[in-house]
């Protein structure tokens, strides 16, 4: 009985700390992916990945955690190539197989732009993940510096081209980055 204390006391101390926000993503987690999509893009190109995790609740209240970063071109090794992302279909076999094996699902996708992080007009008529409720999140400056939430592109597809902007001082409530991410 006594070894289950310290387990409860770090649950109620993580629900606490850190409030249930509909996206998550353990700190370190989220400097390292970022660093990574600055690698990819070499500084000076778009880069990206699909954010696998866990998703629970439903409806209104679906919260969703990140847990690893699946970058486009292990799926897709020419989707860099033109110095934008351009994702050909042929890339979704592996990510579902990986779903598939991991017991993970899709939560986001993000990738990087150059200066401020604004959905562009393709970004809108072209979601990597076009279900209503997916979650794109848009680095600036190609992902050159870690950049907390409200610095990001928030953004939720809401379906038929239509997405819910949850970016600049939004952001902090909707997206969370920290150590109980």
């Amino acid at each position: 009985m006594n070894s289950s204390i310290p387990a409860i006391i770090r649950a109620r101390v993580a629900s606490l700390a850190a409030p249930d926000y509909p996206l998550s993503c353990a700190s370190a987690l989220w400097r390292i992916g970022l660093e990574e999509l600055c690698r990819r893009g070499d500084g000076r190109h778009e880069s990206g990945a699909f954010l696998l995790g866990t998703r629970t609740g439903s409806g209104s209240y679906v919260r969703r955690r990140v847990t690893r970063f699946v970058y486009y071109d292990d799926l897709d090794p020419h989707c860099l190539d033109t110095g934008v992302v351009v994702f050909q279909a042929l890339g979704f076999g592996p990510l579902w197989q990986l779903c598939r094996e991991t017991g993970l699902t899709v939560v986001a996708d993000v990738h990087t732009h150059p200066g401020v992080a604004r959905q562009s007009d393709a970004d809108r008529r072209h979601p990597m993940i076009a279900t209503s409720g997916h979650i794109a999140l848009i680095v600036p400056d190609f992902a050159q510096k870690v950049v907390n939430p409200n610095e990001l592109g928030l953004y939720e597809y809401a379906g038929a081209h239509q997405w819910r902007d949850h970016s600049g001082d939004r952001a902090h409530r909707f997206f969370y980055t920290g150590m109980w991410g």
